[in-house]
């Protein structure tokens, strides 16, 4: 589950609510919102919870290195860091494992997905860097978690069109998930669709629109 963005290459509320295994003193300390525990309607686990990521949150590093070790180590989409300008004023979003860990992941594992939302334009949003760890990639609903919280957090916040730039093998996944593929691109040499997110599925969330002063 790969996504990118435009600046890569120039791209009903659900009725679950927090996982049992989600405990407040799980939650002490990581720095979200009682609404991040609401998932897709379709993607529905007692071993995942999906967060939008605030400024203090202890999360950040392990989003960052997720986002370093899918797109530069992993793909060789970029060299370094995949780092951007849109980082300072995109909004983070992780997914979270509860439970017992992978048998095949490092033991530091927190962050097992990763993705941002941007507002490019008024009311134009973008999602990007989607990814999901590769020792999770057989539990397809933390994609489906991501683009949900993705999607229905914009939405919320005045969203009139949300976009993204989806590679190839993921545009019949996106498809299932009430998206239209707008048109093809190539993006560092790697085949993507522009894809729109329908609007009318994603029902908005009412968490409110933090402030922009991402943790390094």
């Amino acid at each position: 589950m790969f996504c990118l963005d435009p600046s890569s290459g120039g791209i009903g509320r659900s009725v679950s609510s927090a996982p049992r295994l989600f405990t407040p003193s799980v939650r002490a300390g990581i720095g979200v919102d009682a609404d991040d525990f609401q998932l897709s309607p379709t993607a529905c686990s007692d071993r995942f919870s999906f967060h939008l990521l605030r400024p203090d949150s202890n999360l950040i590093r392990g989003y960052w290195r997720l986002r370093r070790s899918i797109f530069c180590r992993e793909q060789n989409v970029f060299e370094r860091s995949d780092r951007d300008e849109l980082d300072a004023v995109a909004w983070p979003i992780a997914a979270l494992q509860h439970g017992p860990p992978s048998p095949d992941a490092d033991d530091d594992v927190d962050v097992v997905g990763v993705v941002r939302i941007v507002e490019t334009e008024p009311r134009l949003w973008y999602g990007g860097r989607l990814g999901v760890h590769s020792s999770f990639r057989r539990h397809n609903q933390i994609g489906k978690g991501l683009i949900w919280k993705a999607v229905t957090t914009a939405n919320g916040w005045g969203c009139d069109r949300f976009l993204a730039t989806v590679q190839l093998q993921n545009v019949r996944f996106f498809k299932r998930l009430h998206w239209t593929s707008i048109e093809e691109l190539e993006i560092r040499g790697i085949r993507h669709h522009l894809m729109q997110a329908d609007l009318s599925y994603y029902v908005p969330a009412k968490q409110q629109r933090p402030s922009l002063q991402l943790a390094a």
